[in-house]
C-alpha cells in the first residue's frame, strides 16, 4: 500500500482539513485498516500527566519479562504466537508473554482500566481500539513513544501515512497502527447466481433492496442480509447507512443524530427487518452467519475474511459497502487497533516493550500478520504479493480505504457512546422502537457525555 486518504482522526476544526487535502493525496496503492483508531479532540494542557514529557531511557536494560495483553483481533492468537517464538530466536534476553485479555475490544479495556485503578498488573504492551485510546492519553495511561522511537530506531516513515497519524497528538506518537480495517460487503456468490445477479455487491442500498426478495427466494437462506451484532460495533458499521442517506451521529460536536437524515436512514433500516422482512440481525457474530449460510450477505471487517474463507462452503465474494440515497461514496469507516505501552510500568519494562513491538511491527511480521487475519499490512515496505496471490479478495479491502472517511467525532471521542449506540439500534433494530423518539434520547445522551467528559478537556 502507498498513501492513504483519510484517517487523521484528529479533532474537529483538523478533521474538514484533512478531509479536502485526502483527495489530492490517495497515492498509487490503498490499503484497508481493521475496527479503527483515531486521534482524540484537543485537551488542555496535563503533559506531564499524559506522558507528554519525554523519557530517558539512555542507560536502561530491558526487563527481561513482559506481557502482551491482546485480544487477538482477527483470530490472530496463532499468527501473534508465530511472531513472539520468532522475537525469542533474536532476542532470547526477553521473554513475551501472550496474554488473552479479553473476548473483544471492549473486554480488554475494562481490564486495561481495572488494573490501572488497582496499579498493579499492568502489561508492557497493549492493544487499544480506536474508541478507547484517547480516554488513555487524556487519563496519562500510556507514554508517549518518540523516545523509544528514535532510540531503536523504528522507521515511521514506512508506516502507512493516515495509520501512523491516526495515533499522532499533540505533537507527539501515542502507539503504532497494528490490526487495521474497513468493513467490507460480504455476498455469497452462489445465491447471486441462483437469483440472476451480477456477480458484484450492489452500488446501494436501494439496489439491494430491489435484489433481496429475489436473494431470499432463490437461495433458501433465512436473510438475504444480516445486521452486524448490534453489541459489537453498531456505532461503527451502521455510520455506513447514515452517511449514505446524508446523516451522521454527529456533524464535529453537533450531534445530528435526530435529524431527518438520520432518522430517514435507520427507518429504511427498521423497515428492511420488520416490513420488507428480509433483513435480519446477527445475535452474536454476522460473519460467522454468513459462513454458516444463514445469510446471502453481511457487512464485517475485513479482519473476519481469512475465517469466513476458511469457514465456508460456497463461493465468498467481497465488495465495497452500499451507498445511499444521498451519498454513494464515501460511505466506509476505517477501524481497528493499535499497540500502546503503559505509563504504569518501569522504564525497563518500556523498553522491552518497545523492542517487541518494533519487531511486531516489522514489514516482514506486518505482511505475515496480515496473511493470517485479513487485516491490512501497515507496512509500505511489506510485499503482499504472494498474499494477494492467495487471496485476491484481500485487494477489495485494500482499495476501499481509498473511499474511506473519517469517523463522526460522537462514535470515537465521546467515552461510553459506542455502546449508546449499541443500545438505540438495539431498540431501533430488535424492538422495532420508535425511530425518531429513540434517537432524539440518543442526541442527549451523547450531549450529556460531552458537556461532562469531552468538553472540560478542549482547549478553548
Amino acid at each position: 500500500m502507498a498513501c492513504f486518504p483519510f484517517g487523521f482522526f484528529f479533532w474537529f476544526f483538523c478533521a474538514f482539513k484533512y478531509f479536502l487535502r485526502s483527495f489530492h493525496d490517495t497515492g498509487a496503492g490503498a490499503g484497508a485498516a481493521a475496527l479503527s483508531a483515531c486521534g482524540g479532540p484537543s485537551t488542555a494542557g496535563n503533559t506531564t500527566a499524559t506522558g507528554a514529557a519525554d523519557v530517558d531511557f539512555s542507560g536502561v536494560k530491558p526487563a527481561a519479562s513482559i506481557d502482551f495483553w491482546s485480544n487477538h483481533p482477527g483470530k490472530s492468537q496463532d499468527v501473534e504466537k508465530a511472531i513472539i517464538e520468532k522475537f525469542h530466536a533474536k532476542f532470547p534476553e526477553i521473554k513475551v508473554n501472550l496474554v488473552t485479555a479479553g473476548a473483544n475490544y471492549e473486554e480488554i479495556a475494562q481490564k486495561f482500566q481495572t488494573s490501572q485503578a488497582a496499579k498493579s498488573g499492568l502489561p508492557g504492551l497493549v492493544v487499544l481500539s480506536d474508541v478507547w485510546w484517547f480516554r488513555y492519553y487524556s487519563n496519562g495511561n500510556i507514554i508517549a513513544l518518540d523516545g523509544l522511537i528514535k532510540q531503536l530506531d523504528i522507521k515511521v516513515d514506512d508506516f502507512q501515512k493516515s495509520l501512523i497519524a491516526d495515533y499522532k497528538y499533540a505533537d507527539k506518537q501515542w502507539a503504532l497502527p497494528y490490526g487495521r480495517s474497513t468493513p467490507l460487503f460480504y455476498y455469497n456468490k452462489d445465491h447471486f447466481k441462483a437469483a440472476g445477479l451480477p456477480d458484484r455487491a450492489p452500488k446501494t442500498w436501494q439496489e439491494f433492496a430491489e435484489w433481496a426478495p429475489k436473494l431470499k427466494e432463490s437461495s433458501g437462506a433465512q436473510y438475504a442480509y444480516i445486521y452486524p451484532a448490534l453489541a459489537g460495533y453498531a456505532g461503527w458499521t451502521l455510520q455506513n447507512n447514515l452517511w449514505g442517506w446524508g446523516g451522521s451521529w454527529s456533524n464535529e460536536w453537533n450531534f445530528n443524530c435526530d435529524s431527518a437524515e438520520s432518522v430517514a436512514a435507520l427507518q429504511w433500516a427498521q423497515d428492511s427487518i420488520f416490513k420488507a422482512k428480509w433483513a435480519g440481525v446477527s445475535s452474536k457474530e454476522a460473519a460467522d452467519d454468513f459462513a454458516a449460510g444463514i445469510t446471502s450477505s453481511t457487512i464485517s471487517s475485513t479482519g473476519s475474511l481469512l475465517g469466513v474463507l476458511k469457514s465456508a462452503k460456497f463461493n465468498v465474494g467481497v465488495g465495497y459497502l452500499p451507498g445511499g440515497p444521498k451519498n454513494e461514496s464515501p460511505v466506509c469507516p476505517t477501524g481497528g487497533a493499535g499497540l500502546g505501552i503503559p505509563s504504569g510500568v518501569s522504564k525497563e519494562v518500556q523498553l522491552a516493550a518497545a523492542t517487541f513491538l518494533k519487531f511486531m511491527t516489522e514489514p516482514e511480521n506486518t505482511a505475515q500478520f496480515s496473511a493470517a487475519t485479513g487485516y491490512m499490512p501497515t507496512r509500505t515496505s511489506a510485499d503482499m504479493t504472494a498474499v494477494l496471490a492467495k487471496t485476491p479478495q484481500i485487494k477489495t479491502a485494500m482499495d476501499q480505504l481509498a473511499v474511506t472517511r473519517v469517523q463522526d467525532n460522537a462514535r470515537v471521542f465521546l467515552p461510553g457512546a459506542d455502546q449508546e449506540m449499541a443500545k438505540s439500534a438495539a431498540a431501533i433494530l430488535t424492538q422495532q422502537g420508535d425511530v425518531k423518539a429513540t434517537m432524539t434520547a440518543l442526541k442527549a445522551t451523547l450531549e450529556g457525555i460531552y458537556t461532562k467528559d469531552v468538553k472540560p478537556k478542549l482547549k478553548s
